[in-house]
C-alpha cells in the first residue's frame, strides 16, 4: 500500500499552484468554463457547415478563412500582451467572442442559414483568438513562481484537456436535443462567466520600460524566436505533425458511417480523454530534462497512433486509436510549453506567444484543408493513414535537420543562465 501511495505520489498532477496563487485560480476558473463553450461550439460550426454543404472539403476550407486572420492577429496579439495589461487583454476579447457567437445564434435561428455566415464568424473568431491567446499564455509566468511553470502548464492543459473531453461529447448531445441556436447560447453565457471571474483578478500591467506595440517590435520578437533552436524546433515539430496528421476536418464524414452527430461528438472527444490520462498522471513531467527529444517522440507517436486510427475496422479501436493519439499529443505540448515558459524572457513572452500560436494554430488549420483536399483524391481512410504516416517521417527530418533541439537539455539551459547571471550579463535581446 505504501508503494502504492508513492507511485500516486508520482504521478499525480501537481495542483500546488492553484493552492498557493488567487489570481492564477480565478483565471484558471474562469478559461475552463469559457473553453467548455468554445468547444460546444467547435463541433457546432462545422457540423453546420457539413450539413448546410455536405461536403468535407467545405468543412476543410473553414481552416483557410481562419489561417491569415490568425497569422496577422497573433502577431499584434503578441506586442499588445507585451505593451498593456494582460487581463484587460483578455476582457476585451472575451467580449468580442460572445459578440461573434451571438451571430451564430441569429444565423441558425434564420428561416434560412447561410454558409457564408459561418465563415465570416470563423475568420473574425480566429482574429479574435489571435488576439487573445498571447496575454493568455503570457498571463501565467506573472501568476505563479518559475519552479511552478511545469506545474502550471499541467494545469493549464488539464483545463482544456476537460473542455475537450465533455465540449465535444456534450455539443453533439446539444446539437441533437435542443438545436444548433440554443447550442451557440450555451457558449454565449459562458463568456460572460468567463468575464466575471476576469473582473475579480488584480491587474497584471506591463514594465515600467515595455516597448509600445510596433512593426520594429514584432521582428525583434521573430529574430529572437528564430535564433533560439529550442524554440524553432518546437514550432517545426508541431507544424508538421499537425499539417499531415490532422484529420478532424474528416470527422463529420466518418462520423456519418457511425452512426451522426452523437457519434461526432465522441469523435472530437476521444483525443481529449486520452490527452486528460496523460495530463492527469504528469507528475513524472517535473523529473524529464530532454525535452526536445521528449517533444519529437511525442509527436511522432501522434502520427503512429493516427495510422491505427484510419485503420481502426470499428468504432471502438478508432476511438482507442484517438486517445492515444491525444496522450501523444498532450505530452508533447507540456513539454513544448515549459520550454517556453523557462527560456524566454519576460520582456519578450507576449511576441514570442503570439509566435507560439502560430506554430500550434497553423498546423491544424493547413492540416484540416490538406485532409478535406486528399480525402476529396484518394478517399477518407486513405487520406488519414497516409497522413499520419507522413506525420512520423516528417517529425524525424524534423529532428535530424535541429540536432541541437534534439539535444535539448532543461538542466543544461539553466544552468548555463545561471552562468552567465553570475558573470552580470543578462539575456540578449536581439
Amino acid at each position: 500500500m505504501l508503494r502504492l501511495r508513492r507511485l500516486i505520489a508520482t504521478i499525480a498532477m501537481d495542483v500546488g499552484p492553484l493552492r498557493r496563487h488567487r489570481d492564477f485560480r480565478l483565471l484558471f476558473t474562469g478559461q475552463i468554463v469559457t473553453f467548455l463553450g468554445s468547444m460546444v461550439t467547435y463541433v457546432a460550426l462545422p457540423y453546420q457547415a457539413y450539413q448546410l454543404s455536405g461536403s468535407a472539403l467545405i468543412v476543410g476550407l473553414l481552416g483557410i478563412a481562419e489561417f491569415a486572420p490568425l497569422i496577422a492577429a497573433a502577431l499584434l496579439g503578441g506586442a499588445l500582451a507585451d505593451a498593456h495589461d494582460r487581463r484587460r487583454m483578455l476582457q476585451l476579447t472575451e467580449l468580442g467572442f460572445a459578440a461573434a457567437t451571438g451571430v451564430l445564434v441569429i444565423n441558425a435561428l434564420s428561416p434560412d442559414p447561410q454558409l457564408w455566415v459561418l465563415f465570416v464568424v470563423a475568420s473574425v473568431m480566429a482574429t479574435i483568438d489571435g488576439l487573445q491567446r498571447p496575454s493568455l499564455e503570457a498571463l501565467t509566468p506573472r501568476l505563479v513562481e518559475r519552479d511552478e511553470l511545469p506545474a502550471a502548464s499541467a494545469l493549464s492543459s488539464f483545463r482544456m484537456n476537460v473542455g475537450m473531453v465533455v465540449g465535444p461529447a456534450l455539443g453533439g448531445v446539444l446539437i441533437a436535443v435542443i438545436g444548433l441556436p440554443l447550442t451557440y447560447v450555451l457558449d454565449v453565457a459562458t463568456f460572460l462567466f468567463s468575464l466575471a471571474m476576469l473582473r475579480m483578478m488584480r491587474a497584471v500591467p506591463p514594465p515600467a520600460d515595455a516597448a509600445r506595440p510596433s512593426l520594429r517590435g514584432i521582428v525583434e520578437g521573430i529574430r529572437y524566436a528564430a535564433g533560439r533552436p529550442e524554440l524553432v524546433g518546437t514550432y517545426a515539430v508541431d507544424i508538421v505533425a499537425m499539417f499531415f496528421g490532422m484529420p478532424m476536418a474528416l470527422f463529420p464524414a466518418i462520423a456519418e458511417s457511425y452512426g451522426g452527430a452523437g457519434v461526432l461528438g465522441l469523435l472530437y472527444a476521444a483525443p481529449s480523454v486520452g490527452s486528460l490520462v496523460a495530463t492527469l498522471s504528469s507528475g513524472w513531467a517535473g523529473r524529464v530534462h530532454r525535452h526536445g527529444r521528449a517533444v519529437c517522440l511525442a509527436a511522432a507517436g501522434w502520427g503512429a497512433a493516427i495510422v491505427v486510427f484510419g485503420l481502426a475496422p470499428n468504432l471502438a479501436v478508432a476511438l482507442f486509436a484517438l486517445g492515444l493519439a491525444g496522450a501523444a499529443d498532450m505530452i508533447s505540448g507540456i513539454f513544448r510549453s515549459t520550454i517556453w515558459n523557462q527560456t524566454i524572457p519576460d520582456a519578450l513572452r507576449g511576441r514570442l506567444a503570439g509566435i507560439e500560436q502560430l506554430s500550434y494554430s497553423t498546423g491544424p488549420l493547413l492540416g484540416n484543408v490538406e485532409s478535406g483536399v486528399a480525402a476529396s483524391l484518394v478517399g477518407i481512410r486513405s487520406a488519414v493513414v497516409s497522413g499520419g504516416v507522413l506525420c512520423v517521417g516528417a517529425v524525424a527530418i524534423c529532428a535530424l535537420a535541429i540536432p541541437a533541439f534534439w539535444r535539448y537539455d532543461s538542466d543544461e539551459f539553466q544552468a548555463s543562465t545561471a552562468d552567465t547571471r553570475e558573470a552580470g550579463a543578462t539575456v540578449p535581446r536581439i
